[in-house]
């Protein structure tokens, strides 16, 4: 099982399929790599080298007890990218990983990067305060440590059964399949990983990151997303990237690169070769 080991001592797993130029996938709370399938196998049938890890405390990845927060993160992706001594690399990041590719870029800078792609992302804040009146109350996000530090198999299938997919929603069929899969690998990683990640995802604002961010980058949300609500998000982050576009979708879902990961590949596959 391929791992590195960051300057901290902690375990990171990942996957490395294929050669040619590399796309590297950040995965969403409380997800793994496994959550890229459809990509991964897309993109190494089009001649790419595809690369995802499981981040620190989920999966296959250690359960230390430190370093639960988007620096971390981050430094885990920079060590990553420079084991495999990547260039020219596309950074696709989902939710929580769309957070994990700014804070990498802003962190560490794009000598290694051509693009990014943030899909349904945290990205640039979500979370309502004085400054932010449009994000979500602290409320909500203390509601989802208090359900998973209460009951976490039940929760993560409540999240995964309804808004996660819009499976909650009036006239769409559920699928078992891809509800199961959500819980299985939630339920791989570490609760208290997975209990701090919730607060670093909601109390991160990447806006100083996106900012930095001079590589092209594809911003794209679902307009049902009842997870990264897209009013609250997408169109704000494209205005803080210096060549940043924004591709929305009506009635898709935040798991969208599951849910229609066809629509999802074709556009991101478009963007790249542009």
């Amino acid at each position: 099982m391929p791992t590195i080991t960051t300057s901290d001592g902690t375990e990171i797993f990942y996957k490395d399929w294929g050669t040619g130029q590399p796309i590297v996938f950040s995965h969403g709370w409380p997800l793994t790599s496994d959550d890229w399938d459809a990509q991964m196998l897309f993109f190494l049938d089009h001649g790419y080298r595809v690369i995802a890890h499981d981040r620190r405390g989920h999966g296959r990845s250690s359960q230390g007890s430190e370093g639960h927060d988007m620096d971390h993160y981050a430094d885990d992706l920079a060590a990553l990218t420079e084991h495999l001594d990547l260039h020219d690399a596309i950074h696709v990041g989902h939710s929580t990983g769309g957070g994990e590719v700014a804070r990498y870029l802003g962190r560490h800078g794009e000598a290694r990067v051509a693009k990014a792609a943030l899909i349904s992302s945290v990205t640039p804040y979500v979370m309502q305060d004085e400054d932010h009146p449009i994000g979500l109350p602290a409320s909500v996000f203390e509601g989802f440590r208090t359900a998973l530090a209460a009951n976490r198999p039940e929760f993560y299938q409540d999240v995964a059964a309804g808004p996660f997919y819009g499976f909650n929603r009036p006239g769409v069929e559920p699928s078992e399949p891809i509800i199961r899969n959500w819980w299985r690998q939630g339920m791989t990683g570490s609760a208290q990983a997975h209990y701090d990640g919730v607060y670093a995802f909601a109390h991160a604002d990447f806006t100083a990151d996106l900012q930095k961010i001079s590589v092209p980058v594809l911003v794209m949300n679902g307009e049902d997303d009842q997870i990264v609500v897209f009013e609250n998000t997408a169109p704000r982050a494209v205005e803080l990237l210096q060549n940043g576009t924004l591709k929305s979708y009506p009635g898709y879902p935040h798991g969208m690169p599951t849910t229609h990961a066809d629509t999802i590949n074709a556009d991101l596959l478009s963007f790249f070769r542009s």
